[in-house]
This record gives structure tokens, sequence and C-alpha cells, in this order.
């Protein structure tokens, strides 16, 4: 991945993995922005967008994001993480194809206009062409998925267990009906990490030393 250009890294994550806070800490490092779905709904509904405003945007100017971004007073630190906390973080359900229309353009439009860091949105498979793209999955075992998820929803381990079923299969129906793949084939990425036994720090440092050859 080349730094000196506009790079955009796509963490593709299962619950209860950490891989969230793992993509906003990889962000943080690299000081760039970091978008996930509660942000990139917060976006479409503050800023009311729809397919054809986006169209009309990207027709006004090739750098519409930038312009969107500047009129909207959108920058670094501007989209704060508590975003995802307001829209119940990682609990979500999926989008219409209409939204993932949406959500695939306003994603293409940040990418060419930035480098950032992109949690899920089937972002492996919206910047599988992008020049300058790293794709990452972060996965790990049932015991750390629940035991997390207890320890950080407050959940009961039952309760923990039912949210990973719903969730796994959630997604997985999202990613195949929107991208024709799994979610959970590696030949989807550039980079597969399993979180048990290292902090989400260390995990972030893992990504960082991959993109950039360099030891963090």
């Amino acid at each position: 991945m080349n730094k000196n250009e506009n790079f955009v890294i796509t963490i593709n994550r299962e619950i209860g993995s950490g891989g969230r806070t793992v993509g906003r800490k990889v962000a943080e490092k690299l000081g760039v922005q970091f978008y996930d779905k509660a942000i990139i709904k917060t976006l479409t509904e503050k800023f009311q967008l729809s397919e054809d405003a986006i169209e009309q945007m990207k027709g006004q100017s090739h750098h519409w994001w930038h312009d969107f971004k500047f009129a909207g007073g959108i920058g670094m630190g501007m989209i704060p993480t508590q975003f995802s906390e307001a829209y119940g973080g990682e609990l979500g359900e999926p989008t219409s194809a209409m939204m993932f229309r949406i959500e695939k353009e306003l994603l293409e439009g940040i990418a060419a206009d930035e480098s950032c860091v992109v949690a899920g949105r089937c972002g492996f498979f919206i910047f599988r062409q992008h020049p300058n793209h790293l794709s990452v999955l972060i996965q790990a075992s049932t015991d750390f998925r629940l035991e997390r998820l207890v320890r950080k929803q407050n959940m009961t381990p039952e309760e923990a267990r039912k949210t990973i079923e719903k969730i796994d299969k959630m997604r997985e129906n999202y990613v195949t009906r929107f991208c024709g793949t799994s979610r959970y084939d590696t030949r989807n990425y550039d980079l597969v990490l399993r979180a048990d036994g290292k902090t989400e720090d260390e995990l972030a440092d893992i990504i960082l030393q991959y993109a950039t050859g360099k030891q963090v």
C-alpha cells in the first residue's frame, strides 16, 4: 500500500472480534477518517442523500465528496465515534438494495477524495479494483467472541450466543446477496487475522506493519 497516494483499508470482521475498534485505531494511527455503518447512516439521513442526489453532485463536480464534505462541515474529527453508539454499534439490520447502492456511491466518492479506513459495508468487494486498497478480515474463536460480548455489551452468555448466531447469518446473507461471494472466503482478503490472544492495539499494529512494510 502506498501511503503517498489515496488509500483505503477495509476491515471485515466477525461480531465480538473487536474488529470495529481495531479499524478505528488503525485510522487514528494513520491520521485518516474512519467510516462504519453508523457513520454512513448518519450522513445519508442527516443530509438526506439519495441515489439521485449523489448523481447530481457527481454531475456537478468530479470531486463531489470534497465539495460535499466542505459544505457540510465534515472533516477530520467531525464525525465522532459516538454516532456508532447512538445507532447501536454492531447490532444493525441489513439495508435495502437502494441503500446498498447509495452507500457504495458514497464510499467510492470518499475514497476518491481522501484516504480512509472502512469497517464492513462490503468494502472488501466495493474496493476490490481500487489500485491502493488493503483488505483485512478479523476473526476470533467463539469463546473469545462470547466473552467479549458479555463483557462489552453486558449480555448474558446465552444472549451473546444468540446475537452471534443472528448477526453472523444476517451479515453472510447480506454479503452473498449484494456481492455474490461469502464473507468467509479468504480469497477476498489480503490479510486474515485471529483476534485471540491479541489486544486491539496489537492487531492494529500488525495491520499497519503489513500495510507500510515498517515495524510499528
